[in-house]
């Protein structure tokens, strides 16, 4: 079983990894608390899953610390670290029941037999498996594979968890559907989860902080509602949601779509921008709209299909309009 005398935080200090001349991590210092979900999040490329290999001991440190309630884990190999570890393919054992995997780790760590099915039982009750115990992994479905795999890697109590993309094989309906379940078993558990994904609705719907990594180095760090009301540079307010980049002067502001009103053209000195709708996209709730602004700039604008009555056509003048505080100024320009 883990150690109970560890929280699960962990320290990252100046952490980078360089394979041959290619730097992949770069200098990255960040600290993880106890309990917290967090996610890293990014493109292909941008480190992310380098960085949690590292923190699970399969790769080597090229420069850094990784610590562990403030002692160094760098030269601790990954076995001995004892992190739980959920992969996009599940790695289940086909020939053993759900039962016999998700009480495998404490089967190799020769517990009693008593201590084991006690386990094992507290973990499908997590997992809401009890009745598939004695089923095989390919008599389930993807969904209940991965619960499976997350069962058995909480089964020895880890004091962290470690999530490398584990929805990435689901379709859309059941990923939000697992990601709920994912979510109540943090808060049930309060294991420390570090969650790698590409997926930005993964990330702000499930998160504590998220960490938004761009060629191997940290771009911000915030809560969901942080990153996405006060994104810091053009990067990440483009790559967490969508986002207008309007240029007044010599500063670049973000506007997300939804916070910009729009109206057929009246004139008036309230009009912020003014425009000519290029394209209708109807989505059933909301409908998203292209505006050519005369300055030149190409504006989307997400609007509510019951809020906005009004006979909107493509090539009709329309004025745009939004809070002082809905726009938002960015470091990088």
């Amino acid at each position: 079983m883990a150690d109970l005398a560890s929280t699960g935080s962990l320290q990252i200090r100046d952490v980078s990894k360089m394979f041959g001349p290619f730097r992949a991590v770069d200098g990255v210092t960040l600290d993880i608390e106890k309990g917290e979900f967090l996610t890293l999040l990014g493109p292909s490329g941008s480190g992310k899953t380098t960085l949690l290999m590292m923190i699970a001991g399969f790769l080597d440190i090229t420069q850094g610390d990784i610590a562990l309630d403030g002692a160094s884990i760098a030269d601790v190999p990954a076995e001995k670290r004892n992190f739980g570890m959920v992969f996009q393919g599940y790695a289940l054992f086909p020939h053993m029941s759900v039962r016999d995997n998700i009480g495998y780790a404490l089967s190799v760590r020769k517990r009693p037999a008593s201590e084991i099915k006690a386990r094992v039982d507290e973990m499908l009750d997590l997992v809401q498996l009890q009745e598939f115990a004695d089923r095989k992994p390919t008599q389930l479905s993807g969904g209940q594979q991965q619960r499976v795999a997350l069962a058995r890697a909480l089964c020895f109590a880890p004091p962290v968890l470690l999530l490398d993309e584990p929805l990435g094989a689901l379709d859309k309906k059941l990923r939000v559907e697992v990601q709920e379940q994912l979510k109540d078993i943090h808060r049930r558990v309060g294991t420390t989860f570090i969650y790698v994904t590409h997926d930005q609705e993964e990330a702000l719907s499930m998160s504590d902080r998220i960490v938004i990594m761009r060629d191997g180095a940290i771009e911000q760090v915030g809560t969901p509602v942080e990153l996405y009301e006060r994104p810091a540079t053009k990067f990440a307010a483009s790559f967490l949601g969508k986002s207008n980049f309007i240029t007044q002067g010599d500063k670049t502001y973000a506007l997300r779509p939804e916070k910009i009103d729009l109206r057929l053209a009246q004139g008036g000195s309230d009009a912020r921008i003014s425009g000519t709708i290029r394209s209708i996209t109807y989505f059933g709730s909301m409908k998203r709209i292209i505006v050519d602004s005369i300055q030149g700039e190409e504006i989307e604008v997400d609007i509510d299909v019951w809020r906005n009555q009004e006979a909107l056509t493509e090539g009709a003048e329309v004025d745009l309009l939004w809070q002082e505080d809905a726009a938002v100024e960015l470091h990088d320009t």
